[in-house]
């Protein structure tokens, strides 16, 4: 079965804009900008402890019709005062094109179809062992992840990852050095424990490329 299409050269260029973008609001280039999409995405998944995603999504529609209600009346009764034509308050907005363009398209959906064939394939690889080691570690990971979901449900997780996603990379590029350093123990450390397993149980040993 063929693969997607490959992505175009301004498609890839678009991607890595992007992706650049993604970067620099993780990274809190613009601690403005940074800081009203970190607040309003923990204020959203806090709102959903409390109460249902129909709920949240009624009250934030209505706290923003309540906004634009309130200022195109008092805008209207600003202009019947001061006898202006200035038009509809937010006539620049209502013109603007807000469909999505068929390159957009195109590109994200090449972008997801791609990764879900590799998650695909990799999964395929794993639940029918392929290679007996990445089996095992992935039962392992499974099995780590019964105990996770015993003591955090899946809105909690959400919660700390979006935490973990405006934090982590920050105090990385602060502290690279020491976190690098640390990192290549562990990884040595599991390396050892994994090549003594593989030198001890029959049949564990990765086939030679």
């Amino acid at each position: 079965m063929p693969g997607p299409p490959p992505l175009s050269h301004l498609s890839q260029r678009s991607f890595k804009m992007d992706a650049k973008c993604v970067v620099d609001l993780l990274y809190w280039r613009d601690v403005k900008t940074t800081g009203v999409v970190f607040g309003a995405a923990l204020l959203l998944l806090l709102s959903l402890t409390v109460c249902s995603i129909v709920s949240v999504c009624s009250y934030i529609c209505l706290a923003l019709l309540s906004v634009t209600i309130c200022f195109r009346i008092y805008k209207g009764i600003l202009q019947a005062i001061q006898k202006s034509d200035e038009g509809h308050p937010f006539k620049q907005y209502l013109d603007q094109e807000v469909a999505l363009s068929e390159d957009m398209v195109h590109k994200y959906s090449d972008v997801v179809l791609a990764k879900l064939n590799k998650t695909i394939g990799e999964l395929r690889r794993l639940f029918l062992v392929e290679d007996l080691v990445d089996s095992i570690k992935f039962a392992v990971l499974m099995w780590i992840l019964t105990y996770v979901g015993a003591l955090f449900n899946g809105l909690t997780l959400l919660i700390l990852g979006v935490i973990a996603v405006f934090s982590c990379p920050i105090i990385y590029e602060k502290h690279q050095a020491q976190i690098d350093h640390y990192l290549a123990l562990v990884n040595n450390q599991i390396k050892d424990v994994v090549g003594k397993i593989q030198a001890k149980v029959p049949g564990m040993k990765r086939k030679t490329e």
